[in-house]
């Protein structure tokens, strides 16, 4: 769904919408992890994981959110975005990421076993690749981190 919000907001609220995406994917037992693409203030692609339902691999929550945002911009290049996402992005959609131009990446939880942002792999901020990735991580790190430790407790 794309929607348009106030001129100026802030990270956090567009965090707390990829939170409520998140929630889609733990509706449907996947792994709950939400995206949000913004450009000039609007969103142009969301996502939520669907690797199981779809039985698709690379249907992680940013892919599907950039895949969106690309059919919108009718452009692969998305030039001057942003990207939110619950959890620090992995090697696949860190090269996706970069692949795409995204300006700038903002998430919530780390990600110590599979993060490319630096927890694990040094993907998105490395000046090595062809383009670099601006990104911040830990905004609404609580929250995001919280709904995913519920998720795998409760599956436990």
């Amino acid at each position: 769904m794309l929607a348009e919000a106030a001129s100026t907001v802030s990270d956090e609220y567009w965090l707390a919408h990829a939170l409520k995406l998140a929630e889609r994917a733990q509706a449907i037992n996947e792994v709950p992890v939400g995206a949000v693409i913004v450009h000039e203030q609007r969103i142009i692609g969301e996502g939520w994981n669907q690797p199981i339902s779809s039985t698709d691999p690379t249907a992680h929550a940013e892919i599907m959110a950039l895949r969106q945002a690309a059919q919108v911009l009718n452009n692969y290049r998305l030039l001057n975005t942003t990207l939110y996402v619950t959890l620090e992005p992995c090697v696949m959609c860190a090269g996706a990421i970069i692949h795409a131009r995204v300006k700038r990446v903002v998430f919530g939880a780390f990600d110590p076993k599979a993060g490319a942002a630096g927890s694990m792999f040094e993907v998105l901020g490395t000046k090595k690749l062809n383009h670099y990735v601006e990104w911040q991580g830990g905004v609404l790190a609580e929250p995001c981190g919280l709904t995913l430790k519920s998720f795998f407790k409760a599956r436990r």
